[in-house]
C-alpha cells in the first residue's frame, strides 16, 4: 500500500489538494497537521509550508518533500531539514498567473501616474500630469525563471522595453537580458520600473540595498514580489526619502506580519501588501506534484527537484 501523503501548512485545511489527488491516484491516505498526522512512521510524501523545525526530520520513512510555493527558502532555514530526502518545488501556471498580474498592475499605476490623480480627485483639482510615452519606460525583471520570463514577456506585449537580469545567461523571448556580477550595472541603469522576482538565497539575501538603488536612474521605481529578505529595509526607506527613487510595492517583508510599527505602513511612496501577489492554487499546482508522485512511486526521476546548496 502506498505511504500516506501529510499536509504540514497552516494557510488551509488542505481538503482542495485531498480532492484532486483522488481525482487522479484515487483513494489517498492524506493527513493533515491541524488534524493530526497520526502515525508519522506511514508518511511517504509531506506537503509542506514554513513547517515547524524538526517536524520533517521527525518523518523517517520520508521519500519525497514538496514545497507549497515555488520558493524553498522557508524549508532550507530548518537546520535539522532532512538532507537525504528530495525536495521539489511546485511550477504552478495559476501562482504565475498572479505574480505577473501583481507586477503589471503596479507598473501600469505608476507608469499612467494612478497615485497623483487619486490626490488630485481627494483634492477636487483637475490637473492632467505629463504624458511619458511607453517606449520611454523601461521596465527591468531580477530574476529570470518561470515567473519572471512570464512577467517580462506581458511588458513586451504592452509595448515595454523590457530587460531581465539573471544569475547565469538566459534567453528569452523579446526581452534583453543580462546577468552576473557583470551584467547587473548595466542591467539596472536602463531600468525605471525594477521587479524583483529572485530566489532567496545566501547570494541574494539583501541584493536590494544602496548599492542597487544607486544604480537605477533617478526616479525609479520598485516593485518587491520576490522575498522580503532581499530588501535593507532602512536602505530602502532612505532611497525614498532623499528622492532618488519614486517609490515601492511590496508584498513580502523580512519580518511577516509586517509589525504595525513599521515605517512601511504610513510612508508616502510605499504600497504595501500581505503577501498575496500570488498564491498556490491547488487545481493547477497539483498537476506537477500529481506528476512526481507517480514518477517517485514509479522510481523515475523527480520533475522541479531542488539543489539546497543554490536553494533553487
Amino acid at each position: 500500500m502506498a505511504g500516506a501523503i501529510a499536509y504540514i501548512a497552516q494557510v488551509s485545511d488542505g481538503m482542495a489538494w485531498k480532492k484532486a489527488f483522488e481525482a487522479s491516484l484515487g483513494p489517498v491516505d492524506f493527513r493533515t497537521s491541524r488534524n493530526g498526522l497520526g502515525n508519522i512512521d506511514d508518511i511517504e510524501i509531506a506537503l509542506a509550508w514554513k513547517a515547524p523545525p524538526g517536524v520533517l526530520a521527525s518523518l523517517k520513512n520520508l521519500k519525497m518533500i514538496v514545497s507549497l510555493g515555488m520558493g524553498v527558502d522557508h524549508l532550507l532555514i530548518d537546520e535539522t531539514l532532512p538532507r537525504h530526502v528530495p525536495i521539489t518545488r511546485i511550477v504552478d501556471d495559476g501562482l504565475i498567473g498572479q505574480m505577473s498580474e501583481y507586477a503589471l498592475f503596479w507598473a501600469l499605476r505608476h507608469h499612467r501616474d494612478m497615485e497623483k490623480y487619486a490626490a488630485h480627485q481627494s483634492a477636487s483639482t483637475w490637473k492632467p500630469e505629463k504624458f511619458v510615452d511607453t517606449i520611454d519606460r523601461r521596465v527591468g525583471i531580477m530574476g529570470l525563471g518561470s515567473i519572471g520570463q512570464d512577467t517580462g514577456k506581458k511588458f513586451v506585449a504592452l509595448g515595454f522595453p523590457t530587460a531581465g537580469w539573471s544569475r547565469t545567461a538566459k534567453t528569452v523571448e523579446g526581452v534583453e537580458t543580462f546577468h552576473g556580477a557583470d551584467g547587473l550595472e548595466a542591467f539596472l541603469a536602463r531600468t525605471d520600473i525594477l521587479v524583483n522576482v529572485l530566489p532567496l538565497t545566501r547570494e541574494t539575501r539583501g541584493i536590494l540595498g544602496t548599492k542597487v538603488f544607486e544604480a537605477l536612474p533617478k526616479g525609479a521605481y520598485v516593485i518587491n514580489m520576490g522575498r522580503g529578505g532581499h530588501v535593507v529595509d532602512e536602505e530602502l526607506i532612505a532611497a525614498l526619502d532623499s528622492g532618488h527613487l519614486s517609490g515601492a510595492a511590496l508584498d513580502v517583508f523580512n519580518i511577516e506580519p509586517l509589525p504595525a510599527d513599521h515605517a512601511y505602513w504610513k510612508h508616502p511612496k510605499v504600497q504595501v501588501t500581505p503577501h498575496i501577489a500570488g498564491a498556490t492554487n491547488p487545481r493547477t499546482a497539483s498537476v506537477g506534484v500529481i506528476d512526481n508522485i507517480k514518477r517517485l512511486r514509479a522510481g523515475q526521476p523527480l520533475l522541479n527537484a531542488v539543489d539546497p546548496t543554490t536553494g533553487y
